[in-house]
């Protein structure tokens, strides 16, 4: 009988402690393939392997593409790479990012809850916004367990907060205990004969074929279109629904979530200002150098004029800095908890 023996793990800032924690208390003889995705830039070399192997005698090292599954083995997205999972292997792809991210968490959760269902167990540990909600939603989809770290105790609660909010997860708990759940969970009978419905299954399939490059070529953007245009390639976005989830995909691949979204459209709008900061004043400098230069030949008219105009220019653009000192960095989470206070 197929046992629960995939464990996917998605971390972020503040899960490089939580990681060594973990595998410092988990049996190095666990019956189980563990897949890690932790954030990293691109030009970073993946040191997490190392470190991590530091604390558990278990086979731990980046994967590499192709390579088979195997059981008490401990695969790692290397940099700028999403892993994935097929049947009895492991895929890297540098693919269109998700959240911004690459490699991402949700395609790999995404790749094994499609091809291992019910025995996949995913865990969302410390981060920020929201990489990972979607991908254990789908987890829930086919039947897999999910394990989300007590905010509580996390560094940066972001993710562990998102996913509880979206998702009906099995376990909140903290490291210490998550040791020993996953201990017994992997001694555990999948369920059997659990599938999510055909349109489930058909839209991952898809979201999965993007994501390895195989998809999507002149064809519109999955979803509700939107007014929204991608921050990658600025192509057209298109709304996603999972549940009460709502997130973005461009008709190129790219994919946000919509506290990612949000966060670069307000980064985006300090941006525009800064711009506009930035060309008013060289107005100013301009305006001033034309007003000294009618001054140093005698003609305090013209040069009234252009000194005024410049006093002018200097009040508009301290209305600006103003708007970007009231500017806000707006999540779902601060959104929420302000409309708690009312």
């Amino acid at each position: 009988m197929e046992k629960k023996n995939v464990i996917v793990i998605g971390a972020s800032a503040g899960g490089f402690e939580v990681l060594k924690r973990l595998f410092s208390g988990l049996d190095e003889g666990i019956a189980a393939a563990i897949f890690i995705v932790w954030h990293i830039p691109p030009d970073v070399f993946g040191i997490l392997p190392q470190m991590l192997s530091k604390h558990s005698k278990m086979t731990i090292a980046n994967a590499l593409d192709n390579e088979p599954i195997i059981f008490n083995r401990v695969y790692v997205a290397p940099p700028d790479h999403h892993m994935m999972i097929e049947r009895g292997r492991v895929r890297l792809v540098r693919g269109p990012k998700e959240n911004r991210f690459r490699p991402a968490i949700d395609p790999l959760f995404r790749s094994a809850a499609y091809s291992y269902g019910s025995r996949v167990i995913g865990i969302i540990l410390s981060g920020a916004l929201d990489d990972g909600t979607a991908g254990l939603w789908a987890i829930k989809q086919f039947g897999g367990t999910s394990i989300v770290q007590d905010p509580q105790e996390s560094e940066v609660p972001g993710m562990p907060e998102s996913a509880l909010r979206s998702v009906k997860v099995d376990f909140k708990i903290t490291v210490r205990e998550m040791i020993e759940v996953l201990q017994r969970l992997v001694t555990e009978p999948a369920k059997l004969n659990h599938e999510p419905g055909s349109q489930q299954r058909e839209k991952t399939s898809t979201e999965l074929k993007i994501a390895m490059m195989e998809e999507q070529i002149g064809k519109q953007p999955m979803g509700e279109l939107t007014p929204y245009t991608c921050p990658e390639c600025h192509g057209v976005l298109g709304a996603i629904k999972d549940g009460d989830l709502v997130r973005f995909r461009c008709h190129t691949g790219h994919a946000f979530s919509a506290d990612t979204l949000l966060s670069i459209l307000g980064d985006s709008i300090e941006g525009s200002v800064w711009n506009a900061i930035r060309g008013i004043e060289e107005c100013i400098f301009l305006l001033n150098s034309v007003g000294d230069h009618y001054a140093v030949k005698n003609d305090p008219k013209n040069a009234g004029l252009y000194f005024k105009k410049a006093k002018e220019m200097e009040s508009r653009a301290k209305y600006l800095r103003q708007a970007i000192r009231d500017n806000e960095q707006l999540t779902k989470r601060k959104i929420e908890e302000a409309d708690s206070t009312i």
